[in-house]
């Protein structure tokens, strides 16, 4: 495939205005992770505010990364190893605290589950906190409480002149030590030097050995531009600021449009050939669905037909010693659903509606068996699969009849539009 990596924003650009993933931006990215383009999560959130998107998005399923803190920490959302991170030096720490209180302003930092603060009463710290499900602890003497090295610190201030005054002071003042830059009109960012979201995108493309080229970066915010200039695609939301989308190769959707969704069905879903299925992709990310967990592995796809196999053993055998009738069924709906999948157009999703079989003949333990899928009927609200089920010896075991519903999404006009690009 052409693209390997899918690297996003997140509020602004993954999520709409209610903090929330839509249904129809869900089942695109889930189904590009199927396909096997791996996700990173990029943002200015802290590690453990992410936590909860990335398991809404199966990202340890399939092998995808949360890169945090505005690019402080890259972590392996599967096994939660940090493969990259970068820290303030805590003897920084007075001086940014003596700087905010001589400007009144309001300071905090991230620590695991906390926010720890001085000013813990302001209202944008107070947000934030819930905004990614944090404790707020009140520290009075800030620097001195703070016993560990923090990724990012934060200045807070609905004096906009005043940060923009001290954000310019510090860019030549801690230049070679600290970075900084507005995230937030009211938000001063502090964060180690040469950290933003492109330097750490590139140190992990090294480590994944990915090319530029591979990779489609969507973001919103002048804190994504860079990572949006880094990528093979970059991709503006459509209610980006213009200095955004100028850097942008094209601008989708905005973010209460499902603009995520429509570049991703146009970029990626709507690309892909049957040929072009990485199938070892497939069978290594679902080692921990249902189809990894019975053993099933798809062998070969094209457009008429899908094949997998399945052992018989502990995991999918009766008491008997013979193979299990729902485990059969289970691996006809897994070869029916990818076909449909590859069938269905970049605006379509696809539901299993009926599954129904008639066991012929048994399957016994130690055996593996093959089945074949092939499509019967392509409607364009429904497709139909009979899928038979065959022993080692090519004895027939079961033939299944799958019924996959086929559901159009709703195209937008920004859609149409893209789709002249």
């Amino acid at each position: 495939m052409k693209y390997k990596l899918l690297v996003l924003d997140v509020d602004g650009t993954l999520l709409n205005d209610a903090k929330e993933i839509s249904k129809r931006t869900l089942a695109a990215l889930l189904k590009v992770q199927q396909m096997g383009v791996r996700i990173v999560l990029a943002s200015g959130r802290p590690t453990y505010g992410l936590m909860p998107l990335a398991k809404s998005l199966e990202l340890g399923n399939y092998g995808g990364f949360i890169l945090s803190y505005n690019g402080c920490q890259i972590i392996n959302a599967q096994n939660g190893e940090i493969l990259f991170e970068r820290r303030i030096n805590p003897e920084m720490l007075p001086y940014l605290e003596k700087k905010a209180r001589k400007n009144n302003f309001a300071l905090f930092t991230y620590h695991d589950d906390t926010i720890i603060t001085d000013t813990p009463e302001n209202e944008h710290i107070r947000n934030e906190a819930r905004l990614n499900n944090l404790k707020v602890i009140k520290e009075e003497e800030f620097s001195a409480a703070i016993d560990f090295a923090p990724c990012k610190c934060m200045l807070v201030s609905d004096d906009e002149e005043s940060l923009v005054s001290l954000e310019g002071h510090w860019k030549r003042r801690l230049n070679g030590a600290l970075d900084v830059f507005r995230s937030e009109p009211y938000f001063l960012e502090v964060v180690p030097c040469a950290i933003d979201k492109a330097n750490t995108l590139g140190a992990l493309l090294e480590q994944l050995d990915v090319k530029r080229g591979e990779v489609i970066a969507i973001g919103d915010g002048v804190c994504d531009v860079t990572m949006i200039q880094l990528a093979g695609l970059g991709v503006a939301m459509g209610h980006s600021q213009d200095s955004v989308k100028v850097c942008a190769d094209y601008v989708t959707a905005s973010n209460e449009e499902d603009g995520v969704a429509v570049a991703v069905e146009k970029a990626i879903i709507a690309e892909v050939r049957a040929a072009e299925i990485p199938l070892d992709q497939l069978n290594a990310q679902a080692r921990h669905a249902l189809m990894g967990n019975l053993g099933i592995q798809y062998t070969y796809a094209d457009e008429d037909r899908v094949e997998a196999t399945m052992p018989v053993d502990h995991r999918t055998r009766q008491p008997f010693g013979i193979l299990h009738g729902g485990a059969t069924l289970a691996l006809g709906e897994t070869v029916a659903g990818l076909g449909s999948m590859i069938l269905c157009q970049p605006d379509e999703i696809v539901v299993g509606m009926q599954v129904s079989g008639n066991h012929i003949s048994s399957a016994h333990e130690g055996d593996t068996v093959r089945a074949v899928a092939t499509i019967v009927h392509k409607g364009r609200s429904s497709h139909v699969w009979n899928v038979d089920v065959f022993t080692s010896t090519n004895k027939l075991v079961s033939s299944i009849r799958v019924v996959n519903s086929v559901m159009k999404k709703k195209m937008t006009d920004e859609k149409k539009e893209l789709d002249n690009y």
